[in-house]
């Protein structure tokens, strides 16, 4: 399969010669490249691989492509901010405490991690929440850490 940004059909015309089985120019969308390797590998008799994935409402995390939509738009997260969120929605509705999420995350001791948590959860907020002061998603458990949550399933 050959992604170019050459898009003459000689060019094409070349990269079939060669020996390719698809040929897809610049610009091209990440989710039409995925559909055609899919493609690709139902014709090479190949199993796809599933793709994993955590549901809380209408948050959607995909673990495999690093990627997350809610209500089904994308939301554009740091590979920190996902890390922490692909963590809180492992456990959902189960409170983390900031030096849990650091040791996961970080995968080290959490000597005097709040604040770098705290500025993470903040950052999250911002690109969860309708009202990031007045959070649904990522609540806060004083003195005790953060847990995610639907707010649409609670009561």
């Amino acid at each position: 399969m050959f992604l170019s940004a050459r898009g003459k059909e000689v060019d094409k015309l070349i990269g079939f010669a060669l020996g390719a089985d698809d040929y897809i120019t610049k610009p091209f969308s990440p989710r039409e490249l995925v559909c055609r390797v899919k493609a690709q590998l139902r014709r090479a008799g190949l199993p796809q691989t599933t793709i994993r994935r955590v549901q809380v409402g209408a948050l959607v995390l995909f673990l495999d492509e690093c990627r997350v939509e809610k209500d089904g738009r994308p939301v554009e997260l740091t590979s920190v901010e996902f890390q922490i969120l692909a963590l809180l929605a492992s456990h959902p509705n189960q409170i983390l405490s900031r030096e849990q999420i650091f040791e996961r995350v970080w995968k080290e001791e959490s000597a005097g991690c709040d604040n770098t948590i705290m500025v993470h959860i903040r950052h999250l907020r911002q690109k969860l929440e309708d009202d990031p002061s007045a959070p649904r998603w990522i609540v806060t458990k004083k003195g005790l850490g953060y847990k995610l949550v639907d707010p649409d399933a609670m009561p």
